[in-house]
C-alpha cells in the first residue's frame, strides 16, 4: 500500500514525449513581465529617438485642424475628406509606435518559447466557468505569490521612476516660468526618461519572474513513476515506434557486421547474390565463425569492403547459398562444411604467403 501511494506522487521530471505534448497544447514556461518590459522599452526607446518627428506630426495636425478644418463648410463630402486626412495623419503618428510594439512582443515571445503556434490555449473550456474552481484559483498559493510579486514590482518600479523624477525636480518646478512649447518638451522628455527607467527596472525583475515561471512549469509537468511506466508501455505498443526501433536495430547490427569484414580471412561468394565472410582463429575457436553475411545489396557491400581491405574472395555458389541459409552471424559454421572450408582456408593461406 505504501509503494502504491508513493508511486502516484509526481516526483519525476517530465519525459521528452510529455514535454512535446505539453508544448503542442501551448503550455510553456513564459513570463508575461518579459513581454511587457520588452514592449515598453522598445516603445519608449523609439520615442526617445523619434520624438521630434512625432511631435511635429502632432503639431501639424493641430495647426491644420484649427487653421484649415475649422474654416471648411460642414458637408458630407468635406467630413469624409477631413476624416480620411485625419486618419492618415494619426496613422503616421501611431503606426510606427504600434509596429515597434509588435516587433518587441514578437522578439520577447520568441526568446522565451521559440516559434510556437497553438490554438489550444484560446479554445473555450466550460470548466473555467466553475465558480468553485474559480474561488480556489483566487485564494490559491499561486495567487498569493502573484500578489506579492505585484506589490514588489510596483514598489521597485515606483522607486526607480521617482528617483528619475527627483533628479529633474528643479526643471519640473521651473515649468511655471517657461512658455508652453518648452514646458511640453520638458514634460515629454521627462516622461520618456521615466518610461525607459521603468521598462529597464521591469526587465530586470522579469528575469527573476522568468526563472520562477520555469520552476513552476517544471513542477506542474512532473510525472509519477506510474505515469512514466504507462507512457513507456504506450510507446512500446505503437506499431510505428516498434518498426522504427527494429529498423534502427537492424541498421546498428549491419554497421557492426560491416566493421568485422576487414578482419575476415575469406569471403565466400555466389558470386552476385550472396556473400559470407568467415574468420578462423585457431587459438580462440575450433571452427571458423561467420562474421558477416548478406544477399544482393549487402552482398555487394561486403565484397566491396573485402576488396578495399585485401580480403581474399572465393567463388563457390552452392557453399555460399548453404552457408547463408544454415549459419547465423557470430556462430560457427555447421560441421558438414568443415572439410570444404578447410580446403578454402588452406588455399587462402597459400595465396597470402605468396603475397
Amino acid at each position: 500500500m505504501r509503494f502504491a501511494i508513493f508511486s502516484g506522487e509526481k516526483t519525476e521530471k517530465a519525459t521528452p514525449k510529455k514535454r512535446e505534448e505539453t508544448r503542442k497544447k501551448g503550455q510553456t514556461a513564459k513570463s508575461q513581465d518579459v513581454n511587457t518590459s520588452f514592449v515598453l522599452f522598445a516603445v519608449f526607446l523609439f520615442l526617445l529617438f523619434s520624438g521630434s518627428f512625432s511631435g511635429k506630426k502632432i503639431l501639424q495636425l493641430f495647426q491644420t485642424s484649427f487653421e484649415d478644418y475649422m474654416l471648411i463648410p460642414v458637408t458630407e463630402n468635406t467630413l469624409m475628406t477631413i476624416g480620411a486626412e485625419v486618419f492618415l495623419q494619426m496613422l503616421y503618428i501611431a503606426g510606427p509606435i504600434m509596429l515597434v510594439a509588435m516587433v518587441g512582443a514578437f522578439l520577447s515571445n520568441y526568446m522565451q518559447v521559440g516559434f510556437l503556434f497553438s490554438t489550444e490555449a484560446i479554445q473555450p473550456k466550460l470548466n473555467k466557468l466553475d465558480p468553485i474552481q474559480g474561488f480556489k484559483r483566487i485564494f490559491s498559493l499561486r495567487a498569493i505569490v502573484e500578489l506579492v510579486k505585484s506589490i514588489l514590482k510596483i514598489s521597485f518600479i515606483g522607486s526607480i521612476t521617482f528617483f528619475v523624477f527627483w533628479l529633474r525636480l528643479q526643471e519640473v518646478l521651473a515649468l511655471a516660468f517657461k512658455d508652453v512649447s518648452d514646458a511640453v518638451v520638458t514634460i515629454l522628455t521627462l516622461s520618456v526618461q521615466m518610461g525607459i527607467a521603468a521598462s529597464l527596472s521591469l526587465m530586470f525583475l522579469s528575469l527573476f519572474d522568468y526563472l520562477y515561471q520555469r520552476y513552476d512549469f517544471e513542477k506542474n509537468i512532473r510525472m509519477s513513476k506510474q505515469d512514466i511506466k504507462d507512457e513507456y508501455k504506450k510507446i512500446e505498443g505503437d506499431p510505428l515506434i516498434k518498426s522504427k526501433i527494429k529498423q534502427r536495430q537492424r541498421e546498428m547490427a549491419q554497421q557492426r557486421m560491416m566493421q568485422e569484414v576487414p578482419n575476415a580471412d575469406v569471403v565466400i561468394t555466389n558470386p552476385t547474390h550472396f556473400a559470407i565472410a568467415l574468420k578462423y582463429d585457431s587459438e580462440k575457436s575450433d571452427a571458423p565463425i561467420v562474421v558477416a553475411k548478406g544477399v544482393d545489396y549487402l552482398a555487394q557491400k561486403i565484397k566491396y569492403i573485402a576488396k578495399e581491405n585485401d580480403v581474399v574472395m572465393v567463388e563457390n555458389r552452392p557453399l555460399a547459398r548453404a552457408l547463408y541459409d544454415q549459419a547465423d552471424i557470430g556462430q560457427y559454421i555447421p560441421e558438414e562444411f568443415f572439410k570444404t572450408i578447410a580446403e578454402i582456408l588452406a588455399y587462402v593461406y597459400r595465396v597470402k604467403n605468396k603475397l
